[in-house]
This record gives C-alpha cells, structure tokens and sequence, in this order.
C-alpha cells in the first residue's frame, strides 16, 4: 500500500466515477483501476461496488475512506514542515483582489513572492469584496485585498493598507467644484458615478445616506475607478471615490471631502489562517512591499 493508491481511492470515493477520478488524478482510468485493484488485494476486501453505473463505496470502502483521507492530509503536513525547513515552499495559493483595483503594491509582491517561491502555483481571481470574505472564510481563497467600511471582518486577519475619507469629484464648472464645503445633501440633488454594492466604497456610502435617512440617485455604477473619473468628467455625474483614487484626476476633477462622511473606506488584506508556510512567505512578501509604497 502506498499514498498513490490512497489518494486513487480517494478520488474514485469522490468522483464515484472511475473516468472523473482518472482525469483528476492525471492518469488513464485503467491505472486507477490497476491500483485500485492492487490495493483491494493488499487489503483483502472490496473497496467498490461496481454493479451500477455510479460506483459507491462498500462496507469497507467506507471505513477505509476516513482513515485514507487522514493518511493523505498528515502526509502533507510532514512534506510542507520539511519544505519550509530547507526552505523549499510549495503548493498553490488563490489570490483575490477586489474588482477595479489597480494596487501596484499586490502585484509586485506576487511577482517578488514568485521568484522566490517558484514551486508555488498562484491563481488570481477579481471579485467584489462580499464575495472575497465568503471565500476567504470558507477556505477557498487563502489571502484576498479587499474593499471593506471602517471595520476588516470579524473572525479574520487583516492588515489594513488604505484608512481614507470619501470625496466627492467633478469637472471644473460643476456647481460643488465652487463649495469649499461639501455634504452628503449637496450631493444628492445630483445623479451620482460610484461604485457598485459589494465595494467597501460603496458600503460607506450607503450606510451614510441611510443614516441620514438620503436616498441619493445612482445613475451610473462602475468597478474601476478610471470608469468612474471619466463618467465624471463627461457631465454624466457627480463621482463618489476615496481621497487617493480622486487624486489621479486632480488634472480634470476638482475634489472635495465629504465632510459629514466620518467613516473611512479601507483597503486591506485578509485571510483565514497562516499556518500554510506559503501563506506566510506571501504575507511577508505583502507587507514589505505595502511598506514601500
């Protein structure tokens, strides 16, 4: 008996498909069968019922089952200790990023991680950032920058990158580029460019005018800032954006705060658990570079 064979078995439990398990494992589904069938005989009983079109597990298959799969994970956890001791990371890591977000600092740490950990598969994926927490806590996401109001979400680690006001941004002429002070009700007798709901931008924005009891006109939403600038910018709004983001624009968009706004947008990391030495190595990575910039 050997792990191959335990992780086949796995695979075929799961799969309940000798075919699945195959193209999972990366091998043809007659050498899942050979192994399958060589580990039945080293154990003396049948693993599978294989009389129906969907293969189910045994009597035995299923006390098998558990312990296979306890085998396979301590495994994994003696093969990543002796890598991060000779300093030899791998496996894979998923990466969100909130929808829009053009943060230099992120990509230069997964290039720089890259390089050093080249053994490591990365995998990106944008989002909004509701649906980054969700699969940061369910595990499908390992580290994730996320948009997020005044508070990073209870139950995870965080590092907080961006803590900034909202302002709000228009074209030279506009009637609030003249106010040196700006509310959320001088806002609102305009259509208003801004964010789409999920986004830590907008999630301030919202809780504000709701406390207020405001119910402002959304005209336009977009994910990316340069999106909403430019909407902006042709008359067709006023743009709601956090201080950093309008200061790209200060070329053709006059920004002011909103000043009964108190509560910032952040930006920020987070993530489950850094028991992972990849994890680690990425974060470290993360925060060197968030330091630069």
């Amino acid at each position: 008996m050997d792990l191959r064979q335990l992780e086949y078995f796995v695979a075929v439990a799961e799969e309940q498909n000798f075919t699945r398990a195959a193209q999972r494992v990366h091998i043809s589904q007659s050498g899942v069968s050979a192994q399958i069938r060589q580990l039945e005989r080293e154990l003396g009983a049948e693993l599978f019922d294989r009389s129906a079109r969907t293969v189910t597990l045994t009597v035995a298959g299923k006390a098998a089952l558990e312990q296979a799969r306890a085998t396979l994970a301590a495994a994994g956890t003696i093969g990543r200790a002796v890598a991060e001791v000779s300093q030899l990371i791998r496996g894979r890591l998923t990466v969100g990023m909130v929808i829009g977000c053009t943060i230099t600092p992120l990509f230069d740490a997964l290039a720089e991680f890259h390089e050093a950990h080249p053994g490591v598969e990365l995998s990106l994926l944008e989002d909004g950032s509701d649906r980054l927490v969700e699969g940061v806590r369910a595990g499908d996401i390992d580290l994730a920058l996320i948009g997020t109001a005044h508070t990073t979400p209870d139950g995870l680690d965080a590092l907080t990158i961006i803590d900034e006001r909202l302002v709000v941004a228009v074209p030279t002429g506009h009637p609030l580029a003249e106010r040196q002070r700006v509310e959320l009700r001088d806002l609102i007798a305009h259509p208003i460019v801004c964010m789409p709901p999920g986004t830590g931008l907008r999630t301030v924005f919202d809780q504000a005018c709701g406390a207020q009891g405001l119910h402002p006109t959304i005209a336009l939403q977009a994910s990316a800032a340069d999106a909403i600038a430019a909407l902006a910018d042709r008359g067709l709004g006023v743009a709601v954006l956090s201080e950093s983001m309008a200061a790209s624009y200060r070329d053709r968009l006059t920004a002011r705060t909103i000043e009964d706004v108190d509560t910032p947008a952040l930006l920020a990391l987070v993530w489950k658990r850094a028991h992972n030495p990849a994890l680690r190595a990425l974060l470290e990575h993360a925060r060197r570079a968030f330091a630069r910039a």
